[in-house]
């Protein structure tokens, strides 16, 4: 593995002068010169993981994948070893990199506060590069330019080892002294009880990812059951495990996929397939997600239908010149417009998407770089994860408590963090009232009622996969897991589904113990 700067400059520039609640906020001592090493050293390792698992094509793929936005040719499963390149390329060289150099001297200073969260983050990116690509270089990545030949582990082995480095960081972090990285922490500002939630809340989830393999049943019932009686994992929206862009551009830390279609030329379009699920299922949700730039845009640049104009996944055609007219993301996740403009020819009995209260005369425009804050998130575990999990969990394994409670608290955390968000700096939305989530929670529940067994499975997974609208790789970790939600078959695809991602092309060629380039259709090891 090539060693390479930890951390660009275009990224420090950003970190070093975004405010207080955005990037990074840091009083450092020049008397101590110890610490400020460590001080810097942790929020580069943190905003390096935002950008190269939240804002890289890691998560813009897995998106298109999961048929939240669509792209012609990541719709037609079209990679190559170039596709994910980068963000391969920039885990390794900056985020896993500075980790390490936080672990070693951490470890040196018994600053256990930096070495605890530092382990945890390490283990949070190894779990999410073997969902994505399955074997990776592990054991023998971190070392620098003694070793520009790593070898590839087997992703079940490393599985393993994150396991043991959450056990390690949750102990690290419960230490004394506790001297907290404060502020330097952009995360959760040195808090170690939420740290602690996450690796518990990071430990569930990756159980939950295992829970078909036939020897690990056992041990994952029984280690579930234990964190749900530990009453330590991710319990409110405060305690969300999420990224926070920045809402600048000179120097630019938004959102990058507000950066990708708030401008003249946008790299999406919005999947045609998901608007008119929201659509036709009521969904107050579509009015967040999605913002339309006219009020009659239809799909393939047609002027005669309400402005939801997306394109289908695998749409092989060429791009219309629709910029101007096209749907594009709305206020959440991504910082951008929220849609308060009437709705043409919405059914009569909508109780959820309706048009009650909404501008008069309509305000359509088309959208820029200065339209919305860009001040987006990227929700790495959240409450409203967590309880998605454990209703899976109860309907597949029998684990304790109630699948339905557990969905109630899901669907309501998610709304509640949309109403978080749009009320939040820099945003400007109308919040779902309290009646109306009630009300559409209830809705919800009464589907999941009348389900059997499989249908009870099917809504809890559908609910998700809309709720992870901004995190398509758990949407896409949840799909080859469960095969659910039911998604459309692309129209024009180039290669069947891919079961895992494209290794880094670079990666390949100069890497002696590299294997052959990844087989899309051979699934990682968890996905049975």
């Amino acid at each position: 593995m090539k060693k390479f700067l930890t951390l660009s400059t275009a990224v420090v520039l950003a970190v070093l002068t975004s405010s207080c609640n955005k990037f990074l906020d840091i009083n450092v001592d020049p008397n101590t010169p110890a610490q400020p090493v460590l001080d810097l050293l942790l929020p580069a390792t943190q905003v390096s993981m935002g950008i190269q698992i939240g804002g890289s094509a890691l998560n813009r793929v897995s998106t298109v994948v999961m048929q939240h936005a669509t792209q012609n040719l990541s719709s037609r499963f079209d990679f190559s070893g170039t596709t994910f390149q980068t963000a391969w390329n920039n885990l390794y060289a900056e985020a896993l990199t500075d980790i390490e150099l936080v672990i070693k001297q951490g470890t040196e200073r018994s600053q256990w506060g930096y070495v605890g969260i530092a382990k945890l983050e390490k283990a949070y990116i190894y779990s999410i590069m073997v969902d994505l690509w399955g074997d990776v270089p592990f054991t023998e990545a971190s070392g620098g330019e003694g070793n520009l030949n790593p070898k590839f582990d087997k992703g079940e082995d490393i599985y393993k080892a994150v396991f043991a480095l959450i056990d390690e960081g949750i102990a690290d972090l419960n230490k004394t002294p506790y001297l907290s990285p404060g502020n330097s922490d952009i995360i959760y500002r040195g808090d170690r009880t939420l740290w602690i939630r996450m690796g518990n809340s990071l430990k569930l989830k990756l159980l939950n990812q295992i829970r078909l393999i036939p020897a690990e049943k056992d041990r994952v019932i029984r280690d579930i059951n234990a964190l749900i009686a530990g009453n330590n994992l991710i319990s409110t929206n405060t305690q969300d495990f999420t990224f926070r862009f920045g809402s600048t551009e000179t120097p630019q830390n938004r959102h990058p996929i507000h950066i990708s279609d708030y401008r003249a030329t946008k790299d999406f379009w919005m999947d045609q397939g998901f608007m008119e699920r929201l659509y036709n299922t009521d969904d107050p949700r579509l009015r967040y997600y999605v913002y339309r730039q006219t009020n009659n845009a239809g799909v393939s640049f047609t002027r005669t239908s309400n402005g939801y104009g997306g394109r289908y996944t695998g749409d092989p055609t060429g791009a219309p010149a629709d910029n101007a007219v096209r749907a594009t993301f709305g206020i959440y996740p991504y910082g951008g417009l929220y849609d308060n403009n009437p709705i043409t020819g919405l059914p009569t009995t909508n109780q959820f998407l309706t048009n009650v209260g909404t501008n008069s005369p309509a305000a359509h425009r088309v959208v820029g770089t200065t339209d919305g804050s860009g001040a987006g998130i990227f929700p790495m575990i959240t409450n409203t994860m967590v309880n998605f999990i454990l209703a899976e969990a109860a309907l597949t394994l029998g684990t304790q408590g109630n699948a339905r409670t557990y969905l109630q608290n899901a669907i309501t955390a998610n709304l509640n963090s949309i109403n978080s968000f749009v009320q939040s700096a820099g945003n400007s939305g109308t919040p779902l009232s309290a009646a109306i989530i009630t009300a559409f929670v209830n809705n919800r529940l009464a589907q999941f009622d009348a389900a059997d067994n499989a249908g009870k499975l099917n809504v809890v997974m559908t609910e998700k996969y809309i709720a992870m609208f901004g995190n398509g790789i758990e949407s896409y970790n949840d799909y080859r897991r469960t095969g659910l939600p039911t998604l459309m078959a692309p129209i024009s695809p180039l290669n069947p589904f891919p079961l895992r991602f494209t290794y880094s092309l670079r990666e390949l060629t100069t890497n002696s113990n590299a294997p052959a380039q990844n087989q899309l259709t051979k699934p990682v090891f968890w996905d049975l």
